[in-house]
């Protein structure tokens, strides 16, 4: 007997978790002129969750409509991939930039790189070097630019959208020329994107 309260106490607390854990996500009161887009980058959150979260087939918001805005990364993924994308892209056009901070968010839920922002960053390659040169050369712990901060927003705000892109390289400075095997997606400043 105490083996099934005990299980229903579980179950309970359980079903308490998951309820708070609905009801921690933020919720936005629209403003006029907002849309799930400008709530998206308010926020650091995907157009794409935004629209599930709440059943919406379209990016249009109506004044005083109740918005739930569920949890994004943390403020220290979020800085940390600002940084990357502040010394990988320097003097690359501001869509380059949203572009890199893409990759990473693409690389993710890949099977084929590590399931965290942070992971995917460090990844030590199979030869031993980092997967991004800022890692290896320390460029990474200097401070992110307005620009580049502004990217990674934009880049979470359009996640699941786009071109899949998995990589990015400069042609005059890869020195790894497999990646010139890779399908390009897009081109833009002087990086090439492929999957």
């Amino acid at each position: 007997m105490f083996k099934k309260w005990k299980v229903i106490g579980l179950l309970c607390v359980s079903l308490f978790t998951i309820h708070s854990a609905a009801e921690a996500a933020t919720l936005h009161t629209a403003k006029s002129g907002d849309s799930l887009w400008s709530i998206g980058m308010d926020y650091g959150v995907s157009v794409l969750e935004l629209k599930k979260a709440n059943g919406k087939s379209s990016a249009n918001v109506n004044p005083g409509e109740k918005i739930k805005v569920p949890g994004g990364i943390t403020a220290e993924e979020e800085e940390l991939l600002a940084r990357l994308v502040s010394a990988e892209a320097k003097g690359e056009p501001y869509a380059g930039k949203v572009a890199v901070a893409t990759v990473v968010l693409n690389r993710v839920p890949s099977p084929d790189f590590p399931n965290t922002i942070k992971g995917v960053i460090y990844e030590v390659s199979p030869t031993g070097y980092p997967s991004f040169s800022p890692v290896g050369n320390g460029t990474i712990n200097k401070p992110a630019d307005a620009e580049s901060k502004r990217a990674v927003k934009e880049a979470l705000t359009f996640e699941g959208q786009g071109y899949g892109s998995l990589f990015f390289y400069n042609p005059d400075k890869a020195t790894n020329h497999w990646i010139a095997t890779r399908e390009t997606t897009t081109v833009i400043g002087n990086h090439v994107f492929a999957r």
